[in-house]
């Protein structure tokens, strides 16, 4: 499909000064090739460009609104203020649909079958490219952001784009250099071959590179073996170490005494169980990177929400992704959407502490609008959310729909769900539809949490029960039926 590339992907870029990420405006040397490229789809069946109108209205103004978000985040975190970041948002509509292009790009297929993404999925896609761009533009990203996708005006002194130029070479190239070179002895570097081994082939050695470049250059003895060997002594299987390095190659930098050991402690202090470290770097391998103040600022959160310390512990220890949210951003207006809906913060949060990481806009307000309007109340939303916390992180096209409308042929009424929301939580296919189907085969009548939360065989004998009542209800109506016949035919 035709698309944008990434801001000097594979090409000779001027090297830009260092420094903090600053509003100054600036004039950039950027080559005029720097912004755009054109790649042919071979498994499209069209002619390489893409159009917004094949999307469904609501989705795309639900993933444009969660890109401002991952931006407004990434600029915040960059040293930004508020008013800026939002600022800078909000004059960059063009820069924004070059991320919802990049999204439809990567996912292609699941567009093409009519999945929506999901809020993880999506920064997931996001935030490594938009760290990448800031690395490779520095102090310079609000230029970039503001002014895509025409280059800022060219210095007369910018050195045009077809003359070659050493120091033109990005830290990217470089180090993507550094990684596929072959020593005197014809192999490849001795860290690059022990990731090798551990199990990473060496392209996804190089896409870790592409996104973090300070990667190839992470000593062998001093680095990487050390954090290795101490995850798996921590028990963490040697086939997830690949997986926790993709997702968090800055792992690998980080120095053992300073700052790894450091910071387990301080959590173990929270509260995290020591015994399941393995388990908790597997969910969120970036955990033992966040700064210290990070950590601090989201168990004061939780503490000023009501959680005890030993909950707060469990809760790191269970979903330790809750870490990488922030706190005024993410976390507490969160909770005043749900505080607004009737529902316990603390008690939701400590059940389902994933939930805070959806969007307000594009997840969670859908799903109460859609409840809404088939007729049930705030206070029964509220209800329902409070009963089952995971309901809000079903896809609404997908999961919520299709399982409401099977529901409506099911006999029920609306209140059974109000009262069993786990109702979306069982596979339509596999679960709710056979089941209730035996149920109507067997002709009685069964609560809607008894149809589908027993076992097979719970489940089969509470038919069995409940036919046997029926029959037996049966008999009595019918002997009823034969006295009172008989004592007609008597007088």
């Amino acid at each position: 499909m035709r698309a944008f590339c990434a801001i000097g992907s594979g090409q000779q870029i001027p090297c830009l000064s260092k420094g903090l990420l600053t509003t100054r405006r600036t004039r950039l040397c950027f080559p005029e090739r720097l912004f755009f490229c054109q790649a042919k789809s071979d498994d499209s069946g069209i002619d390489g460009s893409f159009s917004f109108e094949a999307l469904p209205t609501t989705l795309l103004a639900a993933e444009k609104e969660e890109a401002k978000a991952v931006l407004t985040l990434f600029l915040r975190k960059k040293g930004l203020s508020n008013a800026v970041a939002a600022r800078t948002v909000n004059k960059s509509d063009i820069f924004i649909d070059h991320l919802i292009l990049r999204l439809h790009s990567i996912h292609k297929s699941r567009y093409l079958v009519g999945r929506e993404l999901t809020t993880l999925e999506i920064r997931d896609v996001l935030i490594p490219y938009l760290e990448t761009l800031a690395e490779e533009h520095e102090n310079h990203m609000v230029d970039v952001v503001e002014n895509f996708p025409n280059p800022p005006v060219k210095e007369k002194t910018a050195v045009p784009i077809s003359q070659p130029n050493p120091t033109l070479d990005s830290k990217r190239l470089k180090a993507l250099s550094r990684v596929s070179e072959i020593g005197p002895a014809g192999k490849l570097r001795p860290h690059i071959l022990y990731l090798i081994e551990l199990g990473m082939d060496l392209e996804q050695i190089k896409a870790i590179t592409r996104r973090f470049p300070a990667f190839a250059y992470y000593s062998l003895e001093g680095k990487i073996k050390p954090v290795v060997e101490f995850l798996l002594d921590l028990g963490v299987p040697k086939s997830d170490i690949p997986t926790i390095i993709n997702k968090r190659p800055q792992l690998c930098g980080i120095s053992l005494s300073e700052n790894l050991i450091p910071t387990m402690t301080f959590l173990e202090n929270l509260g995290v169980d020591k015994k399941q470290w393995a388990e908790v770097i597997h969910r969120c391998p970036p955990l033992l990177t966040y700064s210290r103040q990070k950590m601090k600022s989201t168990v004061e959160f939780l503490y000023e929400m009501g959680l005890s310390a030993d909950r707060i512990g469990k809760i790191l220890t269970r979903s330790p992704n809750i870490i990488s949210y922030s706190v005024e951003d993410k976390l507490r207006p969160t909770a005043e959407y749900f505080h607004s809906l009737g529902v316990d913060v603390s008690v939701l949060i400590h059940r389902c502490p994933q939930i805070f990481g959806l969007s307000i806009e594009a997840n969670l307000k859908p799903l109460t609008e859609f409840f809404l309007g088939k007729g049930y109340s705030i206070e029964d939303v509220g209800t329902m959310i409070s009963r089952y916390g995971a309901l809000y992180s079903f896809s609404l096209s997908e999961n919520v729909i299709p399982k409401w409308e099977f529901f409506l042929t099911m006999d029920y009424s609306k209140s059974e769900l109000v009262k069993f929301p786990q109702y979306f939580g069982y596979s339509l296919e596999e679960r709710i539809k056979p089941r209730f189907a035996r149920v109507k085969e067997c002709g009685v009548s069964v609560l809607l949490n008894q149809v589908l939360s027993l076992s097979y065989s719970n489940f089969e004998k509470a038919l069995n029960k409940k036919m046997k009542k029926m029959l037996s209800d049966k008999d009595e109506l019918q002997a009823c039926s034969s006295d009172g016949l008989q004592q007609d035919d008597e007088q």
